[in-house]
């Protein structure tokens, strides 16, 4: 008897509190709940001027390095509020729950304070250092964002539509930056490409947790994967559609090199459609820069496709 009640007064026994987080560690918990891994998706600024052969142009490669920042601190703005306000849910989800935010190492105020503080210099930042298209485009894009945070998420397709507009809007930036016309080859491509990625993701998503109900994000159970799959399908047909008519475009008056490099670049395009629909055909395109950075033969593609696209642009 006596011996159960000691048992027990060692098992209630109040717990210490958690020690306050080092500075180091907050400083951590911030980088890491603003997501570096995702910053690889920012590059897309650098699309429009090497669409237009621009890429290496005066005072190009400052501007765009620049632009590529400001949509960081911008991305970083909106992951810091989204841990911030879903870190109670967060805490349920057996992955999550290690988020910085979820896990108590950085204070959901914290996080408020300074997803804030980036979102309010960043356009200010842009007004003053590149252009007001860019400002407009990214104070768009973060009212865009932060909506999807608090309410569009759980909205059915326009959550697939809201992810899909911010590449197009990273992909459309460098052009404003710089002042190129966009095609409507370059958009279309840019844009259908994108939700073939998103929806892709999406469809891995769902296949994952068929049959974990609530291990993932909850708007999963209102998809089937048949219309997911239907989704990237298309998106990937529009995608490859828009990509062979930019090529194909006025015939030879587009061939200025020795070979048709751009029509060339066009089996590039397809081949490395076709090997990442493999990935999200499988359910594997959940990470979609672990996909393109760790399968080798797309790696190698997309170089190939990489160097047949710089030589038709330029023109050799």
């Amino acid at each position: 008897m006596a011996e159960t009640l000691l048992h027990r007064q060692r098992t209630h026994r109040p717990q210490p509190p958690r020690p306050p987080a080092r500075p180091g560690s907050l400083l951590g918990g911030l980088v890491r709940t603003a997501r570096p891994r995702q910053w690889i998706k920012n590059v897309l600024v650098v699309a429009a001027p090497a669409a237009a052969g621009r890429l290496f142009a005066p005072h190009a490669p400052v501007r765009l390095a620049l632009v590529f920042a400001l949509f960081t601190a911008c991305s970083a703005a909106v992951y810091l509020v989204n841990d911030a306000r879903d870190a109670e849910a967060d805490r349920a989800h057996p992955a999550k729950r290690h988020r910085p935010v979820a896990a108590g190492q950085v204070p959901a105020s914290l996080a408020y304070a300074v997803g804030g503080a980036l979102a309010a210099l960043a356009p200010l930042a842009a007004a003053r250092l590149t252009t007001p298209a860019v400002a407009v485009l990214l104070a768009a894009y973060l009212a865009m964002q932060l909506a999807y945070c608090l309410t569009l998420k759980h909205v059915l397709v326009l959550d697939l539509v809201v992810v899909t507009t911010g590449f197009l809007m990273r992909a459309t930036a460098g052009g404003l930056a710089l002042g190129i016309p966009l095609s409507r080859w370059f958009l279309i491509t840019t844009g259908f490409g994108a939700l073939f990625m998103v929806a892709a993701k999406r469809y891995s998503e769902a296949v994952q947790m068929a049959g974990r109900a609530g291990a993932t994000r909850a708007l999963l159970t209102e998809y089937t994967t048949g219309y997911l799959r239907f989704v990237w399908q298309l998106a990937a047909g529009v995608a490859v559609l828009g990509y062979c008519l930019w090529a194909l475009e006025d015939g030879d008056a587009a061939q200025t090199g020795v070979l048709p490099w751009r029509q060339l670049s066009v089996v590039a395009f397809v081949l490395a459609v076709l090997r990442y629909a493999v990935f999200a055909d499988r359910g594997a395109a959940g990470e979609p820069e672990e996909v393109v950075l760790h399968d080798r033969a797309l790696a190698l593609i997309a170089l190939a496709w990489l160097a047949l696209y710089g030589l038709a642009v330029s023109g050799c």
